[in-house]
């Protein structure tokens, strides 16, 4: 233990701080809970967790106004960036990770940054999230421009690799936002839209990888998936620019080039073989009566949204039904 005044001081005031937190509060009435039988333990985690998305909910507006706005500067090619310490940088390596296969975006399109890098995903690094200035060393290599998003995730609000990244996001003009589970958190002043789900104290005194780990997931799963559907990357419900990297993505592109044309079997082979099994140009060739150098050009032209693409399409073409919900 040390003895340096200054550490003993510097210790003081974090515990201090962490007392404030929401996150960090502890629940007397669950302090006999290891006494519990097994099931009684799983029903109140249970119970605990079913409170997470009506804190989300309350959330929604906010969450809708960062979307539009992070879509809007994808569009213009700019990135979208998770910067996070322990759970909350894997929560958003994790989303980052998942929209190649799903979306079919660039592995540099989605990016998700976690204080001590790669090795911390599943050794912790100790200090790492302490360190707003190795954040700004993680976006300065990546040569953050105004178009890109920064949004620094931390269930406390507090921890300072979240928080230089997202004030380092500002000075570049880039867009940040701030993903927390504290009200008036540190992170929340610091970003252009502050995010704040509040899920109350954890069952585990401070351990944010039990509600507030569920809560970032539900919101990265909407900030992800409404950003690529508002990027043409769905077609109603459907999956259209998925990357059939194995058999069963291939089955699921035949399936839904299926529901999109309602074509049979052997018509919708020929058109993912006649685009190389790209499920978006596959059904434009099928509905739009195009074909494949056709269908790629209105791609193009419509910046990969497949319902401009079909009504750019010859008047020719049969009307496309809608996709099967």
């Amino acid at each position: 233990m040390t003895t340096d005044p200054a550490v003993t001081a510097a210790h003081a005031a974090l515990r201090a701080q962490l007392e404030t937190l929401t996150t960090e509060a502890f629940r007397p009435e669950l302090a006999d809970i290891d006494q519990l039988p097994t099931l009684d333990i799983a029903l109140t985690m249970n119970a605990e967790d079913a409170t997470v998305p009506t804190a989300v909910a309350g959330q929604l507006p906010r969450i809708a106004a960062a979307i539009d706005a992070i879509a809007e500067r994808m569009a213009r090619g700019g990135r979208l960036i998770y910067a996070g310490a322990g759970t909350a940088g894997r929560m958003g390596v994790l989303d980052a990770s998942e929209c190649p296969p799903t979306f079919n975006t660039d592995p540099g399109q989605v990016v998700g940054l976690i204080a001590g890098g790669p090795s911390a995903m599943v050794r912790a690094v100790e200090g790492a999230e302490d360190s707003a200035d190795l954040a700004v060393a993680d976006l300065t290599a990546l040569d953050l421009t105004a178009d890109d998003t920064v949004i620094g995730i931390s269930a406390s609000g507090r921890t300072p690799y979240a928080i230089g990244a997202v004030e380092f996001a500002r000075t570049r003009g880039a867009l940040s936002v701030g993903l927390s589970c504290n009200a008036g958190s540190a992170l929340g002043a610091a970003a252009d839209h502050p995010v704040e789900v509040v899920v109350g104290p954890e069952l585990l005194t401070g351990s944010t990888r039990l509600k507030a780990g569920t809560a970032q997931k539900l919101v990265l799963n909407l900030v992800s998936t409404i950003v690529m559907i508002r990027l043409g990357k769905t077609y109603g419900n459907l999956m259209v620019d998925l990357r059939a990297s194995n058999e069963k993505l291939r089955a699921r592109s035949h399936r839904i080039v299926a529901l999109a044309t309602g074509a049979p079997d052997e018509e919708i082979e020929a058109a993912l073989t006649a685009t190389d099994g790209e499920v978006k140009h596959a059904i434009l060739v099928i509905l739009g009566a195009v074909d494949a150098p056709r269908a790629a050009a209105l791609l193009k032209s419509s910046h990969g949204h497949l319902r401009e693409a079909l009504a750019a399409a010859p008047p020719t073409a049969a009307p496309a039904p809608a996709p099967v919900t």
